[in-house]
């Protein structure tokens, strides 16, 4: 009797893993990003107030499951001798990338 209970308990496993399936619909994973097919909404106009020492990372739509969530942007410390670069979605193919921000080294200008 012992064996039938362990193939009825890996049935329902399995198929509690596949009944999630249909949430991930329109969206895949590859190389640590995830592809969704549908593009974005356009951003969502922010309030920023000026903080000395402190940079400002825009918010962006994160596609979590079957909908877009807006996630809020942030502040973030600046690093000396270096600029950020904004976050993008990309178009890749027949879908859309997010393309993480980051920091970069100052090209010889100097902004105060």
């Amino acid at each position: 009797m012992k064996p039938f209970r362990n193939i009825v308990a890996s049935l329902l496993v399995a198929g509690a893993a596949l009944a999630t399936l249909p949430a991930m619909t329109g969206c895949m994973a590859s190389e640590g990003a995830y592809i969704v097919e549908e593009s974005p909404p356009p951003p969502r106009d922010e309030v920023v107030v000026y903080k000395p020492g402190y940079v400002w990372i825009h918010g962006r739509w994160t596609h979590p499951g079957r909908h877009w969530a807006w996630q809020g942007g942030y502040y973030e410390r600046e690093r000396a001798n270096q600029t950020y670069v904004e976050g993008r979605w990309e178009r890749r193919g027949n879908g859309h990338v997010w393309v993480a921000g980051t920091w970069r080294a100052r090209g010889g200008v100097v902004i105060r």
